[in-house]
C-alpha cells in the first residue's frame, strides 16, 4: 500500500500522513467554527433585537448546533423528478468543498500556511470565483424554472462584485510586488496596515464580501416573496443544510481574507510583543481575534439594514464600486511610481 501511494503521489507514506494532519489541524477546527459561527449569530440578532436566542438545548444553548445537525441529517433528502440526481447533490457539495480548499494559502501565523505558494492571491481569487458554478448547478438541475432564474440572479451578483474584489486584489498586489500572502503580511509590517492608506479598499472589499456570500443587505436569493428562496427552493434536509454551512464558512473565509490583507494577518497592534516568547501562538490569536471582529460586523450589518432591491444591488456594483476601485487602482499606480512610498 505504502509503494502504491508513493508511485501514485511521487511522496513517502509518512509525507503523506503529516501533509493529511495539517490539513484536518485546519478543517476541523474550520467545520466547529462553522457550527458556532450558526450560533453567535443567533445570539447576537437575539441580544440585539432584545430576545434571548438559543437557551434551551445544553447549557446556554451550545448544543444547538449540533441538534440541528442531526435533525437535518435524519431528515428525507426530496430529488425533484426528472431532476439531474448527480449535479443535484453534487452543487451543495462543490459550494461547501470550495471554501474550504481556499484555507490551503492563508496563513494563520509565521509559517504557518498549507501551503506558501507564489500565487496565494491568484489562487483565492481563483477559488473564489468557481463558487458561482455550485449556484449554477443547483439552479439547473432542480429542474425548476424558479431555481433557474433565481441560480441566474445569484450569479450575476456574485459576478459583479467579484470585478471590484479582482481589482482590490490587484492594488493590493501593487503595493506588495509579490502574490504570495506572507508577503502581504510582511509588507505591513515593514510599512502599515492597508486598512490605513487603502481604507476606501477596505470599504469596497468588506462590502462585496457581504454581496460574495449573499448576506444582507444582499441576500437575493432568499428573496421569497420574488423567487421563491431562489436556487435553493428545491432542496431540503443535508443538501439544503450545505449550502448554508457553505455560506458561513463563506463567511469566515472572506474575514480570513480581509484579516490578511488590510488588518495585518497575524501581526499584533501597535508592536506588541508575544508573552514568554511564544510568538507562533501571539500571531494565531491576533489572527483569529481579528477574524471574530469581521464575522461581528456580518451579523451586525444583518441586524441593521433592510434587503436592498435587485436593481439597487447592481447600480452599487457596476456604477459605484467598479469605477471607484479601477479609479483608486490607477491612483496606487501613480503613488508608486513618483514616490514609491509603499514600496519603502
Amino acid at each position: 500500500m505504502a509503494e502504491f501511494f508513493t508511485n501514485l503521489l511521487g511522496q513517502d507514506l509518512g509525507t503523506l500522513v503529516w501533509i493529511v494532519l495539517r490539513i484536518l489541524v485546519i478543517v476541523a477546527p474550520l467545520l466547529l467554527g462553522v457550527a458556532y459561527l450558526t450560533y453567535a449569530e443567533r445570539k447576537v440578532l437575539g441580544a440585539m433585537q432584545l430576545r434571548k436566542g438559543p437557551n434551551v438545548v445544553g447549557p446556554f444553548g451550545l448544543t444547538q448546533p449540533l441538534a440541528d445537525g442531526i435533525k437535518l441529517f435524519f431528515k428525507e433528502t426530496i430529488i425533484p423528478t426528472d431532476a439531474n440526481k448527480f449535479v443535484f447533490v453534487l452543487a451543495p457539495a462543490l459550494t461547501f468543498i470550495l471554501a474550504l480548499v481556499a484555507w490551503a494559502v492563508i496563513p494563520f501565523f509565521e509559517g504557518g500556511a498549507l501551503a506558501n505558494v507564489n500565487v496565494g492571491i491568484l489562487y483565492l481569487f481563483a477559488i473564489s470565483s468557481l463558487g458561482v458554478y455550485g449556484i449554477i448547478m443547483a439552479g439547473w438541475a432542480s429542474n425548476s424554472k424558479y431555481a433557474f432564474l433565481g441560480s441566474l440572479r445569484s450569479a450575476a451578483q456574485m459576478v459583479s462584485y467579484e470585478v471590484s474584489i479582482g481589482f482590490v486584489l490587484v492594488a493590493i498586489l501593487l503595493c506588495v510586488g509579490s502574490l504570495n500572502l506572507s508577503d502581504v503580511v510582511h509588507a505591513q509590517e515593514k510599512s502599515v496596515w492597508f486598512i490605513v492608506p487603502h481604507l476606501p479598499l477596505f470599504i469596497i472589499f468588506y462590502v462585496s464580501g457581504l454581496a460574495e456570500t449573499n448576506r444582507l443587505p444582499f441576500d437575493l436569493p432568499e428573496g421569497e416573496s420574488e423567487l421563491v428562496a431562489g436556487y435553493m427552493v428545491e432542496y431540503s434536509a443535508m443538501t439544503f443544510a450545505l449550502f448554508f454551512l457553505g455560506e458561513y464558512a463563506n463567511m469566515i473565509l472572506m474575514s480570513g481574507m480581509i484579516t490578511t490583507l488590510f488588518l495585518g494577518g497575524w501581526l499584533a497592534p501597535f508592536g506588541l510583543a508575544a508573552p514568554f516568547g511564544l510568538v507562533k501562538l501571539w500571531g494565531l490569536f491576533w489572527f483569529l481575534a481579528k477574524i471574530a471582529v469581521m464575522l461581528f460586523g456580518f451579523l451586525w450589518v444583518r441586524a441593521t439594514f433592510p434587503r436592498y432591491r435587485y436593481d439597487q444591488l447592481m447600480r452599487l456594483g457596476w456604477k459605484v464600486f467598479l469605477p471607484f476601485s479601477l479609479f483608486w487602482l490607477v491612483l496606487t499606480a501613480g503613488v508608486l511610481e513618483y514616490t514609491g512610498w509603499m514600496r519603502s
